[in-house]
């Protein structure tokens, strides 16, 4: 069982930034690839961003390229969700995903585990 702990979420005003943090159980951590989904109010659950076990590889929804970054740091069994130039539609619950194959992307049926999720609200 892997249990998944996110934190770092709260109410930011546009352009500021937040660092999503998700501390996750379990001893084969470095195996996982690991995801951040998102999901606003009256919307369906949608990609963020996801990183490969071994932290080479990434993946990113276009609406975030270039103001959010994925990253994880193993020993500690955790991976960070680094958001700037943060805008109101960025306002949802992020919720961090764990692929225990080693082969997952961006849909959400190749996590396993999830978290319950931080709110993040981004005022205008």
């Amino acid at each position: 069982q892997v249990q998944l702990v996110e934190s770092g979420g709260g109410l930011v005003q546009a352009g500021g930034s937040l660092r999503l943090s998700c501390a996750t159980s379990g001893r084969s951590f470095s195996r996982y690839n690991m995801a951040w989904f998102r999901q606003a109010p009256g919307k369906e659950r949608e990609f963020v961003a996801s990183i490969s076990y071994s932290g080479s590889v990434t993946y990113y929804a276009d609406s975030v390229k270039g103001r959010f970054t994925i990253s994880r740091d193993n020993a500690k069994t955790t991976v960070y969700l680094q958001m700037d130039s943060l805008k109101p539609e960025d306002t949802a619950v992020y919720c961090c995903a764990a692929d225990i194959s080693g082969y997952g992307t961006k849909y959400i049926w190749e996590f396993d585990y999830w978290g319950q999720g931080t709110q993040v609200t981004v005022s205008s």
